[in-house]
């Protein structure tokens, strides 16, 4: 068996291990990056980019649907070829996988070991059969994975996740969609305006990321306006029957109803990968999960010399947290022992349905969970049925809670569902990580018409119910109509 000795030793080779490979790379040149399966990263291969790509199909089928509300009636039946359609995904995937594969073909090939690794001690690792690695520091990057029961293995290759989807070659005729999370609720919308049968089923009522009860109420409702959704579904069977899917469940009507799909997509959660590490050889401490419990700020697990990043960490699955948890975590494995807090920036995601959900700084059950019942806060609101540019682009469905401390007048966070809610959700994130008073977003320019004039709205409700402003005015016209 070979055996290296190196300073810093990043596992796993994703969007937190390219990320901590680079900024430890910046200290030391005694840096490798163990990586066992396809490079390309999640969000390329599998995540974030094939579901926009699948959505934008979606969106443009949606776009014709709804032209004759304007007067424009396009001609004939709206042909979908469900071959094309995943063609074009396909092949700008592969595109996208390309640019991140340009990359790390540029990391030198000594630096790059091929296998799974796993812990001895504290600081060795030995990777499959070939190689042992003594390593004064190491990073664990090691991503995470869908999960569901156990059970559902039985339906065979009936069974599919978000990574197989996008390997299809064409659209099936019925999907079941169990899980009615971020992944879930995209992929079953998209899958439905493209043609698909699709129903989507859910335990516990919850839907999407949402913590807010009257915004996740809002947005049960506007997905059941266009296709079926149970959040809290009762399944009395499920098995698979030749080449189809047989689920029995009780509708929403307390029927039992039986119905045969081509598909289940297993859209149930996603767990980290750490459960394969052998961390038991080390003194880390683990959650309930069996996660290294690691620093908010400096990634720093309970051993010192090892940190954590990205999905592994099982703080917040998201490439933009993923690349920054990786640089934060490089950069303390290659300058050990001075360690540093780095920038952790507000707290933004986005779930890309129409109309689009989106959640911003302090969700309102973790402000709940922090001040209690005490009033300490309150909740501007607004609703995008009567604002003016949504109604102009037939998109007038939504709404929009803001949150803001009582004394200090400090915006806290958001949680919405509206058009253009992506959007919205950058402002609302930078506003929250200035630190600012909902009175000094007030004094922001808004120009009109446009939908973030319903920020606005929101923030003079909330701005009067802190009572820092003025009682909110029914048709403020000074805003504009429509506002």
């Amino acid at each position: 068996m070979k055996t290296l000795t190196v300073d810093v030793a990043v596992i796993g080779g994703g969007t937190a291990g390219l990320g901590a490979y680079r900024a430890a790379k910046a200290h030391t040149d005694s840096v490798v990056m163990i990586e066992g399966g396809p490079y390309g990263t999640t969000c390329a291969r599998v995540g974030c980019m094939p579901s926009k790509l699948l959505i934008a199909a979606a969106e443009s089928v949606h776009n014709i649907e709804k032209a004759p509300a304007f007067g424009v009636h396009p001609q004939g039946e709206i042909q979908i070829n469900g071959r094309e359609v995943m063609d074009r995904v396909k092949r700008e995937r592969d595109r996208f996988v390309g640019f991140v594969l340009e990359s790390v073909d540029e990391i030198p090939a000594a630096d790059k070991i091929s296998g799974y690794a796993r812990f001895i001690n504290n600081t060795t690792l030995e990777v499959d059969d070939h190689t042992r690695i003594e390593a004064q520091r190491i990073v664990i990057a090691t991503g995470s994975r869908p999960a569901y029961p156990g059970a559902w293995h039985e339906l065979g290759d009936r069974l599919v996740i978000n990574d197989d989807v996008f390997d299809w070659d064409d659209l099936p005729a019925s999907v079941a969609v169990f899980g009615p999370g971020v992944i879930g609720l995209e992929l079953g919308q998209a899958l439905h305006r493209l043609g698909v049968e699709v129903k989507i089923f859910g335990l516990g009522g919850q839907v999407g990321p949402l913590t807010d009860d009257e915004v996740m109420a809002y947005a049960n409702t506007a997905f059941n306006d266009e296709l079926y959704l149970d959040a809290d579904v009762k399944v009395e069977s499920m098995k698979r029957i030749g080449d189809r899917v047989e689920i029995q469940f009780i509708n929403k009507s307390g029927e039992l109803e039986t119905q045969t799909f081509d598909y289940v997509l297993a859209a149930t959660g996603r767990r980290p990968n750490t459960d394969k590490l052998a961390l038991e050889n080390t003194d880390v401490e683990l959650d309930d999960r069996g996660v290294p419990v690691a620093d908010h700020f400096t990634l720093q697990t309970s051993v010192a010399s090892i940190f954590i990043a990205g999905d592994a960490s099982n703080q917040l699955p998201l490439l933009h947290e993923a690349a920054d948890q990786g640089r934060i975590a490089g950069d303390n494995a290659g300058r050990f022992p001075d360690i540093r807090a780095g920038l952790r920036r507000s707290k933004i995601s986005v779930v890309f349905t129409e109309p689009q959900i989106a959640m911003v700084g302090e969700s309102r059950r973790e402000i709940t969970q922090r001040l209690g019942n005490c009033g300490c806060f309150e909740v501007g609101t607004v609703s995008f049925e009567n604002q003016g540019r949504s109604r102009v682009m037939l998109r007038n469905k939504g709404m929009l809670n803001l949150y803001g401390e009582h004394g200090t007048g400090r915006f806290l966070g958001a949680e919405m569902m509206g058009p253009n809610a992506e959007h919205l959700a950058h402002l609302l994130a930078w506003a929250h990580q200035s630190k600012m008073t909902v009175a000094q977003m007030l004094d922001m320019p808004f120009y009109h018409p446009v939908i973030e004039e319903g920020v606005r709205t929101a923030l003079r409700d909330l701005n009067a119910k802190l009572h820092l402003g003025p009682e909110m005015i029914k048709h403020c016209m000074d805003c504009g109509p429509g506002c």
